[in-house]
């Protein structure tokens, strides 16, 4: 049996010609990142058209960070994502609340360095949809994701076996294959490695990284033990 297709999500996309380019090298999900702070920062008239571009044609996630109900239903009712994501500090609880309220799957971004915070992201499972585990950011930084850096995969390895999840944090074109193989992940987004610059997303470099991501899927994955040998 071949292995299941590994799915592949560009995030923080805000212009016309960089979404189309994610749709062309065929990325299975795409992100637009409503947080006013973000350099990927796409308000609610833009991400509606962007939402629009890419309906039918891949899986819309719109990311929030601690939104308030009436964040929630406004950016459901504008951008009517297939997906929210939320990239904030929400609890167990408010991801339950804001599934509800939006009527979408929801899937919520974790920070991990340690072992401790794996440990403590299990509470959000069978909550959200899906668990994205993301580097945990440094404190005091101004966004909870998008800051390019990676963190140890190998606290990853074998963490699907109980519920999938998405990996994320400084992801490259020139690294996703290993991150695949060290943590066999389902799902991958990237948003800073395949830049130009701050928000600026390179049609090259998208189109390099899905097709690294699809590629390294098909390969035959070796075990964690293996690689230590």
């Amino acid at each position: 049996m071949s292995p299941a297709p590994t799915l592949v999500k560009i995030c923080g996309l805000s212009t016309p010609d960089t979404l189309e380019a994610s749709l062309a090298a065929g990325a299975d999900l795409i992100g637009l990142v409503h947080f006013p702070k973000s350099p990927r920062h796409v308000d609610l008239d833009l991400g509606a058209a962007l939402s629009r571009q890419a309906r039918g044609r891949a899986e819309r996630v719109a990311l929030l960070v601690d939104p308030d109900d009436a964040l929630v239903a406004a950016v459901v009712a504008a951008l009517d994502p297939d997906w929210l994501q939320l990239h904030g500090r929400e609890s167990p609880e408010r991801v339950a609340a804001v599934k509800a309220l939006s009527g979408r799957p929801v899937m919520k971004a974790l920070g991990i360095a340690t072992a401790d915070d794996l440990a403590r992201a299990a509470r959000y499972a069978g909550i959200a949809d899906r668990l994205l585990y993301d580097a945990k950011p440094a404190p005091g930084a101004v966004l909870p994701g998008g800051n390019g850096h990676a963190f140890d995969w190998e606290l990853l390895a074998g963490a699907g076996r109980d519920h999938p999840f998405m990996l994320s944090g400084g992801l490259t074109p020139d690294t996703v294959a290993e991150a695949l193989a060290v943590t066999a992940a389902q799902a991958v987004d990237v948003s800073s490695g395949v830049e130009s610059g701050p928000g600026r997303k390179d049609p090259d470099r998208i189109a390099a990284f899905v097709a690294a991501a699809k590629r390294a899927a098909s390969e035959p994955q070796i075990a964690p033990e293996a690689r230590r040998a």
